[in-house]
């Protein structure tokens, strides 16, 4: 069996990916998967890291006003969808899989042209232009939100499976995170992450709350800061060299360009501070963590308030728009809550009651059925 599979442009669309084809070569295990990105994108990296097949091409942003970088864009769609064509026919795939992003487009096209079935994985509340335009190709939908089904045709083809996540996030202890991460294992332990490409404003904020937060004294914060703006982040910190040499620490605040193992860092964290990406939410629902969400407030069609906002409902996070984030407010909502161990506990069952950790078994089930090696 075959699978194609189109994931790129942030960890919210590769991990989901990687995390499906992970899942399908348990179920066959002689599975051939060839992953398709945008040159010179996140994927480049984080597929092959993962072990699977990788080639990239063309692709950009999709935008939606006309203007010379749009007719720029338009041309680099059409050079994207020759390549995707060249690559469906020389793989011969036996299913196609999007999970998003601008990357699947030509893709998810090209093998619905050449007559491949194909799937489309949607993570968000709001789903993605991409995954709109695509729905009629598509054998299969999964959606990780029930309230992204209202966008799509009543057909059967719509399932909500949830998000898949990766197995090991729900397995890791606290005791081996903190051991893995070197932190103290008698603090409160502050995650901070943007995305995968780091948060300029809630970086900032961070850099003004952390000194009033540390003050406690019961606290340590790990804070992945995106690759371009780490230097600045440790500049400003006055962070020295970590013996591990994979960041810098101002005493209990913890400072990385990226964290490659975020399973121990969940396992670790008391309260987590972050974007509003589906993934991320998936992930920390169903390890159970009260969260204080800043949605992004320039992702396409603002999907991040609708998916900050299904949590917020739930009573499993507090939402801080990003407009209003400063360094005194993050310090006082953090404080807040770690000071107020039954509304954590309270959140964090909420977040559980969220979760779908079967979510990626799900989908594979989808994707095999589309096949044609379903059940």
């Amino acid at each position: 069996m075959k699978v194609l599979l189109a994931a790129g442009g942030t960890g919210g669309h590769i991990y989901p990916g990687i995390t499906i084809a992970q899942t399908l070569l348990e179920r066959i295990p002689d599975a051939e998967i060839l992953f398709v990105g945008a040159k010179g994108g996140l994927e480049a990296e984080l597929v092959p890291r993962a072990g699977f097949a990788f080639e990239a091409i063309p692709a950009r942003y999709l935008r939606r006003r006309l203007s010379a970088e749009a007719l720029l864009t338009a041309w680099t769609a059409w050079r994207g969808f020759r390549e995707a064509w060249r690559i469906v026919g020389r793989f011969r795939p036996d299913v196609a899989v999007g999970t998003g992003g601008y990357v699947s487009g030509p893709v998810v096209l090209a093998a619905a042209l050449r007559r491949v079935p194909t799937v489309i994985q949607e993570q968000n509340a709001y789903p993605g232009l991409t995954s709109r335009l695509l729905a009629k190709a598509a054998r299969r939908i999964a959606l990780g939100s029930e309230a992204a089904a209202r966008y799509f045709p009543r057909t059967g083809k719509v399932v909500v499976t949830g998000n898949p996540i990766r197995r090991d996030i729900l397995v890791r202890t606290r005791a081996e995170a903190i051991a893995s991460l070197g932190l103290d294992a008698a603090r409160k332990t502050v995650l901070v992450f943007g995305g995968s490409q780091g948060g300029r404003s809630i970086n900032n904020a961070v850099v003004e709350a952390a000194p009033a937060l540390l003050a406690r004294g019961d606290v340590q914060i790990v804070h992945q800061t995106g690759k371009i703006h780490f230097a600045d982040v440790a500049a400003r910190a006055g962070a020295a060299p970590r013996p591990a040499g994979d960041g810098a620490s101002a005493g209990h605040w913890h400072i990385v360009p990226f964290i490659h193992d975020m399973p121990a860092a969940y396992a670790a964290a008391d309260l987590v501070v972050c974007r509003a990406g589906a993934i991320t939410l998936a992930e920390i629902a169903a390890r159970g963590l009260p969260a204080v969400l800043v949605p992004y407030p320039f992702a396409a069609e603002r999907h991040q308030d609708a998916n900050a906002a299904e949590l917020a409902r739930a009573g499993a996070a507090v939402v801080v728009p990003d407009a209003e984030l400063t360094g005194p407010a993050l310090a006082q909502t953090v404080s807040g809550l770690l000071d107020d161990e039954e509304r954590r506990t309270r959140m964090a069952a909420a977040a559980r009651r969220l979760g779908r950790p079967d979510a990626a078994g799900r989908i594979a089930e989808l994707v095999l059925a589309a096949a044609g090696r379903g059940r």
